[in-house]
């Protein structure tokens, strides 16, 4: 591939808009002008990406397909989110997170691209600086006066072959986890942590439970509702500032700015066969501007969290009810 070859051109010129979009935003976000966490830049920068990379392409084959418009567009998009990674801009978790809107709104900037140079539309090249301008005009605007904040539920349930009896006595204290207990998921492939063990210091409401998981990640959940056999609930309690930095990126960091967990706990519940049917629930508060897609992936998240406490809770209470028939 040749340096100064149109495609060349516009993979770099793509990637070094991308990164210098990051570090002004990054910068501005100080004066309370712009933020990473934003319309404006996860679904407006990709869109410039990918414009910039097919208006230059098309100086060197005018005959480009839609399908190639769309593809073509995701070059300089990989190639950006892989230097934001090796310099430590951003976090796996981060990336993996905004790679499908990444993708998606640069294809949506490479069919723009196309339609205005096979138009032959005047003025191309100031068509591109409009497109890439509107990142920083819209930010302020967005940040000042756009505030999208949503409270939502997410709830999972198991069925647990065991009575309600010996699942309750799972639930309170979480003794060490061992890796082969905890099954593998989504969240871990992205780099979320693990669940390592779990300890209250007294039972009924107000008591304290303090999870920990890996990377030394720690935080509390106070009890505000104890009924034994039926349900305990509590109230997260989240220091963000104790969350090493490197455990989790910050703008997903749990108590943080844009994502918080609020409120969780167990209910438990009989069915017909005499199994103990356990629902695990979590209300999370999201300051992110994205809508439908940060719930998407808040579901996502929090059911993976949801899916390994059950599945460890079940698979214990059940082996220690083979333990106890066993024994006598």
């Amino acid at each position: 591939m040749q340096l100064n070859s149109p495609k060349s051109i516009g993979i770099l010129l793509g990637t070094l808009y991308g990164i210098f979009m990051r570090l002004f935003v990054e910068l501005v976000n100080a004066y309370n002008l712009g933020s990473l966490v934003s319309i404006s830049f996860m679904f407006l920068v990709p869109v410039a990406i990918g414009y910039i990379r097919i208006h230059f392409e098309y100086n060197e084959s005018k005959t480009l397909t839609k399908k190639q418009m769309i593809t073509i567009a995701w070059q300089p998009i990989f190639v950006f989110l892989f230097v934001s990674v090796i310099t430590l801009l951003e976090g796996s978790i981060c990336v993996a997170m905004a790679l499908p809107a990444f993708m998606f709104f640069a294809s949506i900037g490479g069919l723009l691209a196309g339609f205005v140079r096979k138009r032959k539309i005047k003025k191309a090249n100031s068509s591109l600086l409009s497109i890439a301008l509107l990142p920083i005009l819209l930010s302020p605007i967005e940040v000042n006066f756009l505030h999208l904040s949503k409270i939502y539920e997410v709830t999972n349930s198991i069925t647990i072959n065991a009575p309600i009896n010996v699942v309750w006595q799972q639930l309170a204290n979480v003794s060490d986890i061992k890796p082969q207990e905890v099954p593998f998921s989504l969240t871990q492939l992205i780099g979320v942590p693990k669940p390592l063990k779990a300890s209250m210091n007294a039972s009924g409401i107000g008591a304290v439970r303090t999870s920990t998981w890996q990377k030394g990640v720690v935080f509390k959940e106070v009890i505000t509702d104890w009924q034994p056999n039926k349900k305990m609930l509590y109230r997260f309690e989240i220091n963000p500032d104790l969350i090493p930095d490197d455990a989790l990126d910050k703008h997903v960091k749990l108590g943080g700015e844009y994502f918080s967990p609020l409120y969780g706990g167990y209910q438990l519940s009989e069915d017909k066969s005499g199994n103990t049917i356990l629902t695990l629930k979590t209300t999370v508060k999201d300051n992110t501007n994205f809508g439908v897609y940060s719930r998407i992936w808040g579901e996502v998240i929090f059911q993976d969290f949801h899916h390994t406490l059950l599945t460890l809770m079940k698979n214990r209470a059940e082996k220690s009810l083979i333990a106890t028939v066993s024994y006598n």
